[in-house]
């Protein structure tokens, strides 16, 4: 399927033939209606449409007059954003699905394309990100400060570029967006299901016109705790974890393989001969606490000038606690005692056959506590200049954004070994006691549990992005060139700077360095609670179980020294530094073919250099390893021009074609980009990092025809395609020669040249299409007394040339790539009252290659939200919303559904609150 890509093109064509067919011939009924309203309109009855259908009609209109491909979502008054959370709203844009950790919606991808593919600006300056990454974190921004949101999936050379997949436009208020006095104010509880906790959430807006000036505030402050309860983990595990090694446990492996499933192992069956590797029951409990601010000033005599100065500031702290029992079966000194079913039908066809229900001699059984603490703090100041003088506009932008993100991690570990039977249900999986005499209830002796350590991790991420912008259009009236409409130059300059810092340590004892608690310290030697207690809310919902573990609370007070701080490692350093310059031309042309014709044609140019430093790691003569004295620093440059076409035809008033052809690019990572190296001294191996790595390149096109209808609706669809070349992999690039190895007293070894891997730009490529489809369908343009009840619906189908890199050669789509991704929205609309329910549905696809062996999918997800407002007063509205009404559970499996390999649930999410505004 994955590779049929002619088929699909010929599937494509015909597919918006024959809509273009369809949508030509509205039904009479729809104008009839229109044309009846438009007579009340004029008789004098005032249309006034608001809320959400409002909304859905001026994004509508945004489509309607760019030159190219794009979707927007819209707040059609001061700080009322039709959706609570950003990503959240995103989803229910064509091409768009996100990400969801536990239950809530986190990053955003466009069309399948991995989230790090999709260039995010606020207010037109690229947005900083706390992840680390080129991806950004949605979740991080409070939806009451965005006043817009434009997906642009084809772009213009004026564009900045950065985004294969696409562009993410968010633009926060501005006091001219409605002239005038406001003051908006909101406050709403929202209750967990699970949790059961009720959360607050508030903002407050003021926005005033001085006559030629204006001033904005914003403020909106956000608690939310959301309790996700997992049966998961589970793992396939090759047998060659024991039959890899000489041995008793690889005969006992191989003796137990022939008696119980009458299997006779060779070697060349080592790694398809699976087991479950981890089966594990955990609790999260994740606090949020979530404070966003934005304002501007704007000075604005008229519609020919503007100056704005624009602010947007906040803060994200989460603390998520994480408590586990897990029975780890392949311990290294364990091996099969007793195998109760071996299916080797299933995955035939691979030829792996899945010990599905197995006693071991001795498992590892774990109860761990942790916990993730993430403080992200970010910042935004730009101004803008708008200026039209004549023929001439002139815009001109610069800024700043920058975040600081700090993650703390600690896991207390305990510990305890016995034999013990693990096997497949029907929703996970479950350790239990087998037939051993000294096999344990894992869940019940606390007493059998030795403490191992307590491990903790630090990580300090630093983002800081400095641009300046200037844009020059000239609007032209050349006598013998009418088509000729406009002329635009500019050009724009980027610094990001981003330095990473990490480190990990171990504390095993009341001191730095003591090893008393190792072995000797028990659980049951510290205060337990049931994890449902320690976390608050229901019994444990993915099974009928309870357990208690040492809250982390207890253990970050009793484990941590006085004066602790976790170290960083020179190793894990890096500090990456990209200077870009871009200027572009371009044209715009309108004329008559028959039908009126827009295009807008034009290429950029950018520039970019990389300087990149970390740490090499060295060996002593000594014979112990460590660190260069000082980061060493490595440099990079690539240029390139990058074309851009866009165009729409009108073919009738209500009917256009759109085309659109682009070269477009992604940054390298910046984990690849970070001059850094690690060395593996009995492999003779350099592991660098390649500030010389140029970018990933897409060639692509698209295709689609809309058609416009009555009351702001419209039925639409398109073809998309794009080859993407240079992902980066890694190999071996080169040798350092005359490399001096000790042994560990000190001697010397020898002298070898050895090997460096670095990521590299892939020869090759691999290319992406498919289908997309928008519906949004007001009944009133049908049947005037279904006036305000209406639909907004979208379909994506996806396809790509590129297998899952499995060493086993199992053909599976790219990681992360649904096939097949839909959103429907009921809505009704008129008068006081709003109400919406929607169902966001994304096919299964690869979450990761276990191994590199086995593919693990994440199945098909569907969730229903429902949300509705009443205007009380003119100046009241109540509202209630709810999330994942039907409770969803998130679900995985490892190549078949009968393999399961994760199970959670997070309940739904039920907010009631009101809005005042003036």
């Amino acid at each position: 399927m994955y590779q049929d890509l002619n088929k699909l093109r010929r599937r494509a064509g015909l597919l918006v033939g024959v809509a273009a067919t369809v949508l030509a011939a509205v039904p009479a009924a729809a104008q009839t209606a229109q044309n009846d309203d438009a007579a009340q309109a004029g008789a004098g009855d005032e249309i006034v449409v608001s809320g959400y259908r409002r909304s859905l009609q001026e994004a509508i209109e945004m489509k309607r007059e760019n030159v190219g491909f794009s979707d927007s979502i819209i707040a059609t008054d001061i700080a009322d954003f039709p959706d609570q959370n950003l990503s959240e709203a995103l989803q229910r844009v064509p091409g768009v699905t996100i990400e969801r950790n536990k239950g809530l919606g986190t990053r955003v991808n466009v069309r399948g394309l991995p989230s790090e593919f999709t260039f995010v600006s606020i207010n037109k300056l690229a947005t900083a990100s706390g992840s680390g990454g080129r991806d950004v974190e949605f979740d991080t921004f409070a939806s009451e400060l965005i006043q817009s949101v434009t997906v642009q999936k084809s772009p213009r050379a004026a564009d900045e570029e950065g985004g294969i997949a696409g562009s993410v436009a968010i633009r926060t208020a501005r006091p001219f967006d409605t002239p005038g006095f406001r003051l908006v104010g909101s406050a709403e509880g929202a209750y967990n299901s699970i949790s059961e906790k009720i959360d607050p959430n508030f903002s407050v807006l003021a926005s005033n016109t001085f006559g030629d000036f204006g001033v904005l505030v914003s403020v909106a402050k956000q608690k939310r705790s959301n309790r996700t309860d997992s049966n998961s983990g589970i793992n396939f595990r090759p047998i060659a974890r024991w039959t890899d090694k000489a041995g008793t446990n690889r005969n006992q492996a191989i003796a137990v393989l022939a008696r119980d499933a009458g299997v006779t192992y060779s070697d060349a069956d080592k790694n398809r001969i699976v087991f479950l590797d981890k089966v594990g029951d955990r609790v999260y409990f994740n606090d949020q606490d979530r404070l966003g601010v934005s304002g501007a000033v704007q000075y604005k005599p008229s519609d020919k000038f503007s100056l704005s100065f624009d602010a947007f500031v906040g803060s994200y702290d989460t603390v998520e606690d994480e408590y586990d029992a897990a029975g780890y079966s392949a311990s290294s000194n364990s091996t099969l005692e007793r195998i109760y079913e071996a299916d080797k039908t299933t995955l035939s066809q691979s030829g792996i056959i899945v010990l599905r229900d197995v006693a071991y001699t001795n498992t590892q059984h774990e109860f761990l506590s942790k916990q993730y603490r993430n403080d992200t703090d970010y910042r935004q100041f730009g101004g803008e200049l708008n200026w039209e003088t004549g023929q001439w506009r002139i815009n001109v932008l610069g800024g700043y954004s920058g975040a600081r993100k700090t993650r703390d991690y600690a896991n207390l570990k305990h510990v305890a070994y016995a034999p013990s039977r693990t096997r497949y249900t029907s929703i996970g999986g479950e350790t239990i006691k087998s037939d051993n005499p000294k096999s344990i209830d894992m869940y019940n002796t606390p007493g059998a549990y030795l403490f191992e350590a307590y491990e903790t991790t630090l990580e300090r991420i630093r983002d800081d992005k400095y641009a300046a912008q200037a844009d020059v259009t000239y609007l032209a009236d050349l006598a013998g060139f009418a088509a000729l409409k406009s002329i635009n130059f500019g050009a724009r300059y980027t610094n990001k700077t981003n330095e990473r810092e990490y480190g990990e340590e171990k504390i095993q004892g009341p001191t730095r360095g003591s090893t008393a608690y190792v072995n000797k310290r028990t659980l049951a030697d510290n205060p337990l609670e049931n994890v449902t207690s320690i976390a608050g809310g229901k019994p444990y919902q993915a099974r009928d179980l309870s357990w208690s573990q040492v809250s982390n609370d207890y253990a970050r007070s009793f484990y941590r020294p006085q004066g602790f701080v976790t170290p960083f490692d020179p190793g894990q350093y890096y500090k990456v530094r990209e200077t870009t310059w871009a200027g572009y031309g371009m044209v715009d042309f309108e004329f008559d073919i028959a039908v009126p014709v827009f295009v807008n044609l034009g290429a950029r140019y950018v520039r970019t250099q990389v300087r990149s430093e970390g740490f090499h790691q060295i060996q002593k003569p000594n014979g112990s390893t460590g660190y260069s004295a000082a980061p060493i620093a490595s440099e990079g440059r690539y240029s390139k021009l990058l074309p851009a076409l866009n165009a729409r035809a009108e073919l009738t008033d209500s009917l256009y074609l759109r085309a659109a052809a682009s070269q477009t690019l992604i940054r390298p990572a910046l984990t690849d980009l970070a001059y850094k190296r690690t060395a593996s001294f009995n492999n003779f191996r350099f592991s660098d990092g390649n500030p010389n790595l140029k970018p990933t390149y897409a060639d692509q096109w698209e295709v689609g025809v809309e058609k416009y209808v009555g009351d702001g609706g419209i039925l639409a669809a398109s073809y998309f395609w794009k080859k993407i070349k240079g992902v980066v992999q890694n190999k071996l690039t080169g040798t350092v020669p005359g490399v001096t190895k000790y042994n560990a007293n000190g001697t010397i070894d020898g002298v070898y040249d050895f090997d460096v891997y670095q990521p590299v730009n892939a020869e090759g490529s691999y290319k992406v299409s498919g289908v997309e489809l928008n519906a949004v369908v007001p009944f009133g343009m049908l049947v005037r007394w279904l006036d305000g009840l209406g639909v907004n619906a979208n379909y994506t189908f996806l396809d790509s040339s590129l297998t899952g890199q499995s060493d086993l050669k199992i053909p599976t789509a790219p990681i992360g790539l649904s096939d097949n991704t839909y959103n429907a929205t009921l809505f009704y609309d008129k008068g006081p009252l709003s109400v919406r329910a929607s169902y966001n549905w994304k096919g299964a696809y690869v979450e990761r290659i276990e191994r590199n062996f086995y593919p693990v999918y994440r199945s098909a997800y569907g969730q229903i939200d429902v949300a509705a407002s009443y205007q009380v007063t003119k100046n009241f509205r109540v509202e209630l919303q709810g999330i994942n009404l039907g409770n969803a559970k998130t679900r995985g499996y490892t190549m078949d559904p009968s393999f399961p390999a994760t199970y959670e649930l997070s309940g739904s999410r039920i907010s009631l609150g009101g809005r005042v505004q003036f």
